[in-house]
């Protein structure tokens, strides 16, 4: 059975991927008050590392979260009310964000299930045309959980990507921030050179798999339009406020050191009508202050690795 496309009513878990590495040595505790001061070219002092993202949803699988109970909390296959929302963020909310990226000149990570270039290639030729970083998110949006073949998974997404953009991404991102024990080791044979997974630091760090070190570069499970708008269900303007509170710490503390303030968000949420003037506030915040570089995932990748070698 294919990997993605396969019946979605097969969908009991996968066996539980094992590595010879275990968890508790992929990675040394590190207090960030104990490490060298890091720093940035010409002065800066903070990332902001922007990261859009961009998800098929197949109609015939359970959807990947929801905006609408069902009646009777009963769910049901196929779930038009919530597929629409999501559509709708494919239709008109992408474009929204768009705009108002490129009125603040910042170009984004993409985070891109590789079914996207083959079913709204609108949307895909849109952002590589604007300069956008292509991510790696899997190929279709589904838990990596129920990835039969996580290999096989990766390779198509590249190879998927590859063909769409003409270079292979370097940068990966599990649906959900999700990883099985192997996950990794996957995710550095497949040639990723760093992945977002982690959400445990403000600086990247190197982990350690059996194909050689890959970054973690520090995403945000809290600085994400689905925590905030969906999980905690807060008004408009609620991600504007966290984002200025988390900013206002970060940039004091990089003072002493580096730090990357990582912001995600969905075009189904944070492209909505009721939402989208407070994502260009957002924005104008943190681009009026000094010592503050907008940088994609290669980028931090490349100056870290430059400074910081596996």
């Amino acid at each position: 059975m294919s990997v993605q496309s396969g019946n979605p009513a097969a969908s009991g878990a996968s066996p539980a991927d094992e590595s010879p590495i275990k968890w508790e040595e992929r990675f040394a505790y590190s207090a960030i008050v104990d490490r060298p001061r890091l720093k940035l070219p010409r002065g800066a002092r903070l990332i902001v590392w922007p990261v859009v993202n961009i998800e098929e949803w197949e109609i015939a699988r359970p959807m990947p979260r929801n905006v609408s109970n069902p009646p009777g909390g009963v769910a049901a296959v196929p779930d038009i009310q919530n597929w629409g929302w999501h559509e709708y963020g494919m239709r008109v909310g992408i474009w929204r964000i768009m705009e108002v990226l490129a009125k603040h000149r910042i170009k984004p990570t993409l985070s891109i299930n590789a079914k996207v270039c083959e079913t709204r290639p609108r949307i895909a030729q849109a952002a590589l045309d604007a300069g956008w970083e292509f991510m790696a998110h899997c190929y279709v949006q589904m838990p990596i959980h129920k990835v039969e073949d996580q290999r096989a998974m990766m390779r198509r997404t590249v190879d998927v990507i590859r063909k769409f953009t003409g270079g292979a991404p370097d940068g990966w991102l599990g649906p959900g921030r999700g990883q099985t024990y192997a996950t990794l080791d996957y995710i550095a044979e497949a040639g990723f050179k760093w992945f977002g997974d982690y959400v445990m630091d403000d600086q990247p760090f190197w982990a350690r798999t059996v194909h050689g070190p890959v970054l973690a570069v520090p995403y945000s499970v809290e600085l994400n339009d689905i925590t905030i708008m969906l999980t905690g269900q807060h008004e408009s303007d609620a991600m504007l406020k966290r984002v200025r509170d988390a900013f206002a710490v970060l940039y004091r503390e990089a003072a002493r050191g580096v730090r990357v303030l990582a912001f995600g968000v969905h075009p189904y949420i944070t492209g909505a009508a009721h939402r989208i003037r407070y994502f260009d506030e957002m924005l104008r915040h943190l681009r009026k202050h000094r010592g503050v570089v907008f940088w994609n995932g290669r980028q931090i990748h490349d100056w870290f690795r430059a400074r910081v070698g596996p």
